[in-house]
């Protein structure tokens, strides 16, 4: 999974998680692609960690 997305206009982040066997990543519009996980809580920590360093929430 190596595939970037622009970011969309204004800036906004869009979060969305995805399932592969039995892990868990989280992924944003911008392109960061979080690491992959065991428990879905901690891909949805690092979704937050991501927005709070680019100033923007959900």
């Amino acid at each position: 999974m190596s595939d970037t997305h622009p970011a969309p206009s204004g800036g906004v982040h869009l979060i969305t998680t995805g399932e592969r066997g039995s892990f868990c990543s989280a992924r944003c519009t911008c392109g960061w692609l979080g690491p992959a996980r065991r428990a879905r809580s901690l891909a949805r920590s690092d979704a937050d960690a991501h927005l709070a360093r680019t100033g923007t929430s959900d």
